[in-house]
């Protein structure tokens, strides 16, 4: 037994090199992997974040035309704006929380108040002030990014 035990320890010893280079090897690996999953994280939030923006923009652009240029028919139909909030919807979906629940209540105060857009400046408000909400958590997730 004793002759095993120092059989091994001298292994150990004639190929510790082989055994360090082995264990930093295998870290470096790991490390890199994770590192990679991060980057890529990062960089589909990051795309997602700005796609949302853009649309969260569209959606107040269509709100501004329907209520303050009366115009329903081209720039500031109802419609569009509901394929903005789905849009929206499906972006954050993919965003790190709370934007899904944000923009879970944008659709909401949407459905609540899409048909009153153009005569109701409270509706205007409620859609805006979730526009803004979602603007803002969506802001919050991009300064967070490593």
């Amino acid at each position: 037994m004793a002759d095993s035990s120092k059989s091994i320890l001298g292994q150990i010893q004639r190929n510790a090199v082989a055994i360090i280079s082995l264990v930093v090897a295998v870290s470096s690996l790991s490390y890199n992997t994770w590192r990679n999953e991060k980057t890529e994280d990062n960089r589909n939030q990051r795309i997602a974040a700005f796609e949302l923006l853009l649309k969260l923009n569209e959606l107040q652009q269509v709100v501004f035309y329907h209520y303050y240029d009366k115009d329903n028919v081209n720039r500031g139909n109802p419609r569009t704006g509901w394929a903005y909030v789905l849009t929206i919807h499906d972006l954050s979906q993919v965003l790190k929380s709370p934007l899904p629940e944000s923009a879970e209540k944008l659709q909401t105060v949407w459905k609540q108040n899409w048909q009153t857009l153009g005569s109701d400046q409270t509706s205007v408000d409620a859609v805006l002030a979730e526009v803004d909400t979602v603007r803002l958590d969506t802001l919050g997730i991009l300064k967070t990014l490593e």
